[in-house]
């Protein structure tokens, strides 16, 4: 056996999505890092161990421009243009080398830590080290830092140094929560076992095993969806252990599963009920996906009311948008639906101070371990929040280790620093706005070739029947006076529109009725119709325009995508049976949805002309969607035509480093594995070939030329500086959009 001594800033714990995040977003900030995992792969639940998919604030589109940025939106950028068709060991390659590539991470992978050395009284503890044994390797690992994250899911470092936790469910009377039952108690929810299945082309026989459940003699085959075609991950519902204690309990938890995994597929192959004689059984989990267990217990505990209210939290670092969504104690055995769903009116806010430790003063925590209520924990538990929630404890690590300070030491003293540092990272954080006075482009005068003004779409792709409400939400800026819209009507028609604000900038739903108006329709095909809709609101924001459902009307769907808009129809049935999810369907995210018009808005026109795209966006310090695109988008180029944006100060500034952010459309829902397909291995909009150049001695000087990009943030360090008073980007071809588009410029 070999003793060894680690010592560096920082020591994560746990390599899923959450460690990894933190790992990669403390090192870029030039922290020494362990990263350790006591699997051979990194990715948690995500790996090829365990294949749960990774959902986000997206929530399977639910969530309109809601897609992770940061780290977790580099992997899945990245794992769309590798990875198309989900292959899970392709994935667990993707995170893996996001680790590999930064150099101050030292990772250790079959590393179990089970050993945490601690000092102080019980309010106020310090961690002083882990220890961890290699497996396979007869290593005994003794990891020194300043600062220790928990990113292990059960929580078990932190349980070690004495930290404050809770598991179960809280009373409702603790935070007023409707979905909290009346008394405490340690129900948690369960973990579930996944599988795969192949089609081989010849008949397959199938001899279950003798421990397989004869599941006819269950309720699965009455309250569950069984289809001999469907991923492992529909099966998500496979799921026992809620009343058992999830971590001591493992085993019986992963037997039982494993008996009813055989025994559904006893039933699939057996039963005579399915066409499956070439289907095989080609994967089965023997890692149970957890879902809960310690959820530790920080300055603030996030709860049910923080997540509807959609609170604007003054140290908010990260934001989630899937439903909290909680499962019945019985899992799969119960009568129940297998979830039951509870949706904001959009994507909620995370706060710092629910991501370190009340009583352990270097420990921080993210992942579904963070200091949340178990009814929130519902909706912070998904990977890619859990992933967001990662970077940003990672950077508050960081930041605590630079400062000679405590996370809450940070929170208290160093807040600004720390959400503008976030920024400047392009982490998940929404309604933030850059405010970093060392950037020169604040300052700086911003033209462009070209600006799109004109916001309209015309190619018409095929019917849509006026059946139900349709929406169609655009930017006004500054003014709204007429809409035209492309219809076909059978009959003599009265077609009533209604332009609506949203009410808040990362909301896309109806809010407030703010102005309507009635256009007579006469009969025939494609005829552009005009509707009056006055409307200039006080600063510029979306409208969200409701079409109101009108017998014998169609508009026109459109095959060709604009940013900045997005189609709706309201009140489609659901396609998941309501007996295995329940997802209240008169929840306005819900009954708004856009999941079968993702990149396919209705035919329009706008007027007046927009000023919602202009050259200034970039330096408006929005990284995101927020009330408006906050991008600047240039007239549709032609062939060969390159587009160029400027920026110029009235002195001549030294010029080290350029970062640009690129447009990747957050309103795509990428995954890493099978969910759904995306069509693109690269976002279309994202800005592909391109140069800067800078303005030395009355010349045009390249500094960097790009080509071939796929990713949204690319970060220019100069070989020396540069004085100069003018620089431009120039965008010489897209990956398929239409237009140059870029979100942020920022100098430095």
């Amino acid at each position: 056996m070999k003793n060894e001594l680690i010592q560096t800033d920082i020591t994560v714990i746990g390599g899923g999505l959450a460690g990894v995040s933190a790992a990669v977003a403390a090192a870029r900030l030039g922290s020494t890092v362990a990263l350790i995992q006591n699997r051979p792969v990194l990715g948690g639940n995500s790996s090829s161990e365990v294949r749960v998919w990774v959902c986000g604030a997206t929530a399977h589109g639910t969530n309109r421009y809601a897609r992770e940025t940061g780290i977790m939106g580099e992997m899945f950028v990245e794992n769309q243009y590798r990875n198309p068709d989900g292959n899970p060991y392709f994935w667990d390659l993707v995170v893996l080398e996001t680790v590999l590539a930064e150099p101050n991470i030292q990772l250790f992978l079959n590393t179990d830590v089970h050993e945490v050395e601690a000092v102080g009284e019980a309010d106020d503890r310090r961690i002083v080290s882990v220890t961890g044994w290699m497996m396979g390797s007869e290593r005994k690992i003794r990891f020194e830092s300043a600062m220790f994250l928990d990113c292990t899911g059960d929580g078990l470092v932190g349980f070690l140094a004495g930290a404050k936790y809770r598991i179960g469910r809280e009373a409702r009377h603790e935070y007023n929560e409707d979905w909290a039952p009346e008394e405490a108690d340690s129900i948690t929810l369960g973990s579930t076992l996944l599988f795969y299945t192949k089609d081989v082309g010849h008949p397959v026989a199938y001899i279950p095993p003798s421990f397989a459940k004869d599941i006819t003699q269950t309720s699965i085959p009455i309250k569950r969806v069984i289809r001999s075609g469907d991923s492992g991950c529909h099966y998500w519902w496979i799921e026992w252990g809620g009343e058992l204690d999830t971590v001591h309990q493992n085993e019986r938890i992963r037997d039982e599963l494993w008996s009813v995994i055989y025994g559904i597929w006893d039933y699939i192959k057996n039963s005579g009920q399915f066409d499956a004689a070439n289907m095989t059984l080609e994967w089965v989990g023997s890692l149970p996906g957890k879902r809960e267990y310690r959820r530790f217990v920080g300055d603030y505990v996030l709860n049910q009311n923080d997540i509807l209210a959609q609170r604007e939290f003054e140290d908010r670092v990260a934001f989630g948008g899937w439903s909290i969504d909680l499962h019945p104690p019985q899992g799969m055995y119960s009568t129940e639906s297998g979830s039951k769903h509870l949706h904001a009116d959009g994507i909620y806010h995370i706060p710092f101070r629910s991501l370190y430790s009340a009583n352990v003063s270097n420990l921080m925590f993210a992942g579904r371990n963070i200091s949340a209520s178990h009814v929130a924990f519902g909706t912070t538990r998904v990977m890619a929040t859990c992933a967001v929630i990662g970077e940003a404890a990672g950077t508050g690590a960081a930041l605590a280790v630079q400062l000679g300070t405590t996370p809450r030491g940070v929170y208290r003293e160093h807040l600004a620093q720390l959400q503008q540092t976030l920024l400047r990272q392009d982490a998940s954080v929404i309604g933030l706005h850059n405010a970093d006075e060392r950037d020169l482009a604040r300052r700086a005068a911003v033209t462009a070739s070209s600006t799109l003004r004109r916001l309209a779409v015309e190619q018409a792709a095929e019917r849509y029947e006026l059946a139900r409400d349709a929406g169609l939400l655009v930017p006004v800026a500054p003014e709204l006076e007429r809409l035209d819209l492309l219809v076909d009507a059978a009959a003599p028609a009265t077609l009533e529109v209604e332009v609506w604000s949203t009410g808040r900038g990362e909301n896309y739903v109806p809010h407030k009725l703010e102005v309507s108006g009635t256009v007579a329709v006469a009969p025939g095909e494609r005829q552009w119709i005009q509707v009056p809709l006055a409307w200039k609101p006080d600063t510029p924001q979306n409208a969200f325009i409701v079409v109101k459902a009108c017998d014998g009307v169609a508009l026109y769907v459109s095959d060709e995508p604009h940013t900045g808009v997005l189609a709706f129809d309201k009140g489609r049935k659901p396609v998941v049976s309501r007996d295995l999810e329940d997802h209240q369907p008169d929840q306005p995210v819900v009954q708004w949805s856009m999941k079968k018009l993702v990149r396919r808005p209705f035919c329009f026109r706008l007027h007046p002309e927009t000023a919602a795209f202009t050259a200034d966006n970039v330096k408006d310090g929005y990284l995101r969607p927020y009330g408006q695109p906050h991008l600047w988008s240039s007239e549709p180029l032609r062939q060969g035509e390159s587009a160029t944006l400027e920026l110029s100060w009235e002195q001549p500034v030294e010029v080290n480093e350029v970062q640009l952010v690129f447009n990747d459309d957050v309103n795509e829902d990428l995954i890493n594995l099978h969910h759904h397909r995306t069509p693109f291995e690269i976002i279309p909009e994202l800005v592909r070939d391109y140069r800067l150049e800078a303005l030395v001695d009355g010349e045009w000087t390249v500094l960097h030329e790009e080509r071939a990009n796929r990713k949204r943030k690319r970060t220019h360090r100069l070989s020396q500086a540069v004085h100069t008073s003018r620089i431009r980007l120039v965008v010489e071809a897209t990956n398929g959009g239409r237009c140059a588009e870029l979100v942020e410029a920022r100098v430095y």
